[in-house]
């Protein structure tokens, strides 16, 4: 049986909608962050979630570097910030939040958005490179207190979209 060809899978998943988040991580240098939507709980006891990104990207080299990040789970009004952090060439996180109720973690030191519906901070436990992506299994060691909203935004069918 052969593999579907790339176009055909990313449009079938394009149907499965899931939910928006900022992954931040606090670098030496600067602070880093990502839209993802490639992210699930695995654990309750402990707590553990699966974090996947592009594997020859910089968030990568600096989850891999720092060992940890924190993750925002973006609201009905949080549309910007994720078209923010998904463009090419995009400014540093803190650049990216300058305008935004934010805070650091205590654990991790990594941005976290304080409107965000939840939030995350999470230490690597096991990572590894599946197809053109590296999958991170981290321990939740925070759970930093936000006040967001009540609605989702979720990616369906390629778009931003928010469930009421």
């Amino acid at each position: 049986m052969s593999a579907p060809a790339p176009g055909a899978f990313t449009e079938a998943m394009a149907a499965l909608p899931t939910g928006v988040a900022v992954v931040a991580v606090r670098d030496g240098r600067d602070d880093i962050g990502s839209t993802v939507s490639a992210l699930c709980s695995i654990s309750a006891d402990p707590p553990v979630v699966m974090l996947s990104v592009v594997s020859d990207g910089y968030l990568r080299e600096v989850i891999d570097r720092q060992g940890a990040f924190a993750v925002s789970v973006l609201g009905a009004g949080h549309r910007a910030i994720a078209g923010r952090f998904s463009a090419e060439g995009r400014p540093s996180a803190r650049l990216l939040l300058a305008a935004e109720p934010h805070d650091r973690g205590g654990d991790t030191g990594a941005l976290v958005l304080t409107e965000a519906l939840a939030a995350l901070e999470c230490s690597v436990r096991q990572s590894l490179e599946v197809g053109d992506h590296a999958v991170y299994f981290a321990e939740v060691t925070g759970l930093p207190r936000v006040g967001g909203g009540a609605h989702p935004l979720v990616r369906f069918e390629g778009r931003y979209r928010t469930l009421k």
